[in-house]
C-alpha cells in the first residue's frame, strides 16, 4: 500500500467518526462555548468540517500566509449545512489523494503570517498534521457535547454512552 493509499484509507475511516460527531451538534447551541477563551460550538464544528480541504491546500500550494489570506469561516446556519459542508470538503480532499501528487510529499510547505514563520515542513507532515487536527478538534467537540449532556458516539470503539 502506498502512502497516498494509506492517507486515503485513514481519511475515509476518520470521516465516518467525524460525520457522526458533526451530525449531533445542536443548532441551538452554536453560540455556546465552555470558556471565554474557547471557540464557539459553531466555529469549532465548522473548523472540523473544513479540515479535509487542507489536503488540497497542502498538495497544491507552497504556503499559507495568514497576512495575505485572512481566515474566513464558512457560514453554516444549521447542522444540515454543516454536514453538507463537511461532505464537500471531504470529497475535495479525497480527489487530491492521488498518486500523481506523491512526488509533492517531500516538498516543503510554510505556515506564516507575513514575516513570522510558524513552521516549514515537508508536505507529508502537513498532511499528517491536518489529520491530527481533525482528531484533536473532534475530541474537543466531544468535550463540548459531553458538557451539554449530549451522548457521544464512539470513535475507535464504544463510548461511555454506548454498550459494549
Amino acid at each position: 500500500m502506498t502512502i497516498i493509499q494509506q492517507f486515503s484509507r485513514q481519511l475515509e475511516q476518520e470521516a465516518q467518526t467525524t460525520r457522526k460527531m458533526l451530525a449531533i451538534v445542536p443548532t441551538d447551541k452554536y453560540d455556546w462555548k465552555p470558556h471565554e477563551k474557547s471557540m464557539t460550538m459553531k466555529r469549532l464544528a465548522t473548523h472540523i468540517a473544513e479540515l479535509p480541504s487542507w489536503i488540497k491546500m497542502a498538495l497544491t500550494t507552497d504556503e499559507l500566509d495568514f497576512a495575505n489570506n485572512p481566515y474566513q469561516q464558512e457560514n453554516v446556519s444549521n447542522t444540515g449545512d454543516l454536514l453538507d459542508y463537511f461532505e464537500k470538503t471531504l470529497e475535495e480532499g479525497k480527489s487530491y489523494l492521488k498518486e500523481e501528487y506523491a512526488d509533492k510529499l517531500s516538498e516543503n510547505w510554510t505556515l506564516r503570517s507575513g514575516d513570522t514563520i510558524y513552521s516549514v515542513e515537508p508536505k507529508i507532515d502537513v498532511l499528517r498534521m491536518s489529520f491530527s487536527q481533525i482528531i484533536h478538534h473532534r475530541a474537543q467537540l466531544g468535550v463540548y457535547l459531553r458538557l451539554l449532556d449530549i451522548p457521544i458516539p464512539g470513535s475507535y470503539g464504544p463510548s461511555a454512552d454506548e454498550s459494549f
